[in-house]
């Protein structure tokens, strides 16, 4: 594939990447937001035990959760700014959203 037909496109090793981060941190992001695991899950659309089992380890978080993860946390400027911080919002990420 050339490297044109690459843009907006990420591999499964590089979404785990973001995946593991977002999981790394999400306690640190719902608390700055003031949202209780039970809010965050419902903005989300997933239930609260799948929330803290993530949050937990226990559970490996999904691409869609990640996606819905990140849009809850970069609408918010504080979170957004952790979202740069801890390296989970990047150019390479914004590339692929915006070209989705």
């Amino acid at each position: 594939m050339s490297a044109k037909g690459c843009v907006g496109m990420l591999d499964e090793r590089t979404k785990t990447d973001y995946m593991t981060k977002m999981a790394d941190n999400l306690v640190i992001l719902r608390k700055k937001l003031k949202l209780t695991q039970a809010e965050l899950a419902k903005r989300v659309g997933i239930s609260r035990q799948t929330l803290m089992d993530i949050e937990n380890k226990k559970r490996p978080m999904a691409w869609n959760t990640f996606m819905s993860l990140f849009g809850v946390f970069r609408a918010n400027e504080d979170t957004s700014s952790l979202l740069t911080f801890y390296s989970i919002s990047t150019e390479e990420l914004t590339r692929f959203i915006t070209n989705s």
